[in-house]
């Protein structure tokens, strides 16, 4: 909205301009209409042009115009070479013009094409980096923001930087909260809680990326795009996308697995006190559950469900879906607590 409030402020001073120019000239001073025509066309057509730029990044346009210049300075060299002295000046002048168009055109493709590695060939021992390095950039997905352990991670200061949120992602929450579906509904307005308490945390900046890139398909692709473009480290929850990411050489983060590398490690021998919440297959089995989600198998505890008790750990066993424990029962709880005296 604020972007279309300048250009129609940018759209009103060039209509303004036009009649100021057009009263200042004798020969149009009797026709104002032509200058407020003239104006108007001029800034309806600079609007036009901005928005066919749309997505055209400040990065791409420092590009454009280095190849810019780079193909006027090669076409500066031929030209004062000395191999069309000879030519007649009408000639002479569309060689020019040639030389100039041709070799501008193919300075700008080729800035746009090439990466910052590549203008340290043109430019010895300069490299052109980022103000923030990649680990400073946490780039996050809808997955990871409606899973919520991103921002106990950032309150726990255990990621530092710079949060950024795209604004197709920020417009895919809404679309879910928005949604008749009330499992999506409840993701996306969960979402957008998470969303609220990352702004909320002071000790990381959070940053509404505008970046759009239309000529993506899919909001996957614009992620790794973006990664790319501003150097940042993705964070998700997506397999999928982890594994594209990788293909690409983007670095990407999957929640999942860093919860999993962080799991609670049991050594056989080991006691620990755990609830039991339910029967297993076996009739005489109970399971409990550690905090990290882990499953626990107690022999002789079917009896116990509902009760917390100590156990021993006996052996561990690692399944596709994660590692099962198996224990024993060291201790029951008492049936009849003691009489005080």
């Amino acid at each position: 909205m604020t972007i279309w409030v300048i250009r129609i402020l940018f759209l009103g001073l060039c209509t303004t301009a036009g009649y100021a120019i057009s009263q200042l000239r004798p020969e149009y001073a009797g026709a104002p209409w032509l200058g407020v025509l003239a104006g108007f066309g001029f800034g309806g057509l600079m609007i036009a042009v901005d928005e066919m730029l749309k997505g055209f990044s400040l990065r791409a346009f420092s590009a454009v115009t280095f190849g810019l210049i780079l193909g006027m300075v090669v076409a500066q060299l031929i030209d004062h070479s000395g191999l069309f002295d000879h030519a007649e000046p009408g000639t002479r002048w569309l060689v020019r013009l040639g030389l100039f168009l041709a070799f501008g055109y193919i300075g700008m493709v080729l800035a746009m094409r090439s990466n910052k590695e590549d203008f340290a060939l043109i430019i010895p021992y300069v490299r052109f980096t980022p103000r923030q390095s990649a680990d400073s950039l946490i780039l996050l997905d809808t997955s990871v923001i409606i899973d919520g352990r991103i921002v106990e991670l950032l309150e726990a200061n255990f990621l530092q930087g710079t949060v950024v949120v795209p604004r197709f992602v920020l417009r895919e929450l809404h679309q879910l909260a928005d949604s008749a579906d009330p499992i999506k509904r409840a993701r996306g307005r969960r979402g957008l809680e998470i969303l609220n308490r990352i702004q909320r945390t002071k000790r990381n900046e959070v940053r509404i990326h505008e970046a759009e890139f239309p000529d993506e398909p899919g909001v996957d692709n614009k992620l790794i795009r973006l990664a790319r473009t501003i150097n940042a480290r993705l964070f998700t929850n997506d397999a999928n996308l982890v594994r594209v990411a990788e293909l690409q050489n983007v670095p990407c983060v999957n929640l999942h697995e860093l919860a999993r590398c962080l799991r609670t490690v049991l050594l056989p021998g080991e006691t620990i006190r755990l609830r039991i919440v339910r029967e297993g297959k076996e009739k005489h089995q109970g399971v409990g559950y550690l905090p990290d989600g882990t499953m626990v198998v107690v022999n002789q505890a079917q009896h116990l469900v509902g009760q917390e008790v100590s156990v021993q750990v006996q052996s561990s066993i690692q399944t596709g879906a994660g590692v099962i424990i198996f224990a024993e029962v060291v201790s029951e709880p008492s049936a009849h607590p003691p009489s005080r005296s």
